[in-house]
């Protein structure tokens, strides 16, 4: 918790929330920089740049199997299978040799004990990935049975800190050895319990620490601060925030001499809290979102991947007469820059059909984007294939077609070109899981 120890400590009395009155104790922001002298990463400048050009290479996005063994059980589970290291293996290996992914998907978010793992041929994972052109990317802020990721953060109110910095260059490097080109680190900022300056800060530098660390160990970071919907706050407040909270993360980003074109954002859109009594119009939704955008984005960040909450697209399910006004909306927000949807989102609870058919919507008003608009789902492209493999060896080659088929789909969605003609009922249902962890 590098960044707390810089702050006077505060207690739960006596904190000064953003937004809500001036910090007295300390200034938020640390004094200007007289020279900024952003490194070019070392030696891994050229790659970091290639590795996030690939992986926003056109037509193709990222597939997350980044499920820890606890969540990825619970699938298991539900067609019928223990939780076994074996059991995880075949699923997995099902999804990464899979012929012609490569076609559709430039990148695989992997757990830890996913990246070790082999077929049983004794082909490595990364090696069937590499194969086919597909890079292979690892989640680094839980990691272990024994890490929890986020925490509780002391001197904050009720809010949380992710933990994982101490030892992440040597897990890096090893990672890197393992053959992983990007990383994923994800933690949150709570609009409801503040979020005090302390928790804002410790999210920034935390997130600028790991850039820095996975950029210095040849691995492309997404940046990831999610500020949480949960509240009844208005659409204002969550641009305060998310201002606030970028600024502060470009920063520290700068500070820790990060190469901008060497990583990948996945920002929220700028909505009201999800029990807030007034719902804000699309057009509305699309201004916010454009205005935090241009404000805060740098123009040299190569992309950027939003993430759309469940809270806010749990008010749209079943309200099908302003889902797709949404959605188009969206399209003009997202066409202002190099934009891929988060898994997040999408696989957390929209059915597969809504995920490809929102990603169609962004792009195919938007010829001219000059940014790249892709995807990054997980359920969204795992569901169908988990249901039609069963567990049953036999089955396995049926389940590799249905990946296919939803790869294939959000590829043409990716170009603007998908119509959800000939989508099976099951692809329609919603995946959406109160209170789901990853």
């Amino acid at each position: 918790m590098a960044a707390a120890s810089s702050l006077v400590k505060f207690d739960a009395s006596s904190s000064q929330w953003l937004g809500m009155r001036p910090i007295q104790c300390q200034s938020f922001r640390s004094p200007p920089r007289v020279c900024a002298c952003i490194r070019a990463a070392g030696s891994y400048t050229d790659e970091l740049i290639k590795t996030a050009s690939t992986i926003a290479s056109s037509g193709r996005g990222i597939l997350a199997i980044d499920e820890s063994n606890a969540t990825c059980g619970k699938r298991l589970a539900s067609i019928g299978l223990e939780n076994t290291e074996a059991n995880r293996r075949a699923y997995r290996q099902l999804l990464v040799t899979t012929p012609g992914l490569g076609e559709y998907i430039s990148g695989v978010i992997l757990f830890e004990e996913t990246l070790h793992q082999s077929t049983t041929d004794g082909k490595k994972f990364v090696d069937c990935l590499r194969d086919q052109k597909i890079v292979a990317g690892i989640k680094v802020d839980k990691f272990q049975p024994n890490f929890k990721g986020l925490v509780p953060l002391p001197g904050s109110n009720n809010e949380s800190w992710c933990q994982g910095l101490d030892g992440l260059a040597s897990r890096s490097a090893e990672y890197y050895k393992q053959g992983a080109r990007f990383a994923k680190w994800r933690t949150v900022v709570s609009i409801p319990c503040g979020p005090s300056a302390l928790a804002v800060k410790e999210a920034a530098w935390g997130l600028a620490r790991y850039a820095a660390i996975s950029q210095d160990n040849g691995l492309v970071p997404i940046v990831e601060p999610e500020i949480l919907l949960d509240g009844d706050h208005s659409i204002d407040r969550t641009l305060e925030v998310a201002e606030r909270v970028w600024s502060d993360v470009f920063y520290y980003l700068a500070d820790n001499n990060v190469l901008f074109e060497g990583i990948l954002l996945k920002p929220s859109m700028v909505t009201p809290g999800a029990e807030h009594k007034e719902k804000a119009s699309p057009e509305t939704i699309a201004k916010y979102t454009l205005m935090m955008l241009n404000r805060r984005i740098p123009p040299a960040v190569p992309g950027i991947m939003v993430r759309f909450h469940l809270s806010f697209f749990k008010l749209l399910l079943g309200r099908s007469s302003l889902w797709l006004p949404h959605l188009c909306t969206l399209s003009s927000v997202l066409s202002y820059g190099r934009l891929d949807l988060g898994a997040q989102f999408l696989s957390g609870g929209q059915s597969e059909v809504e995920a490809t058919r929102n990603l169609n919507a962004v792009n195919r008003s938007h010829k001219h984007n000059p940014w790249h608009v892709s995807f990054s789902y997980a359920r969204a492209l795992q569901n169908s294939v988990l249901k039609t493999w069963k567990g049953r060896p036999e089955n396995v080659e049926a389940a590799q077609k249905a990946l296919l088929v939803r790869a294939r789909a959000n590829s043409l969605a990716q170009r603007g070109l998908y119509t959800s003609e000939g989508e099976s009922e099951e692809a329609k249902k919603a995946m959406f899981v109160k209170g789901y962890t990853y």
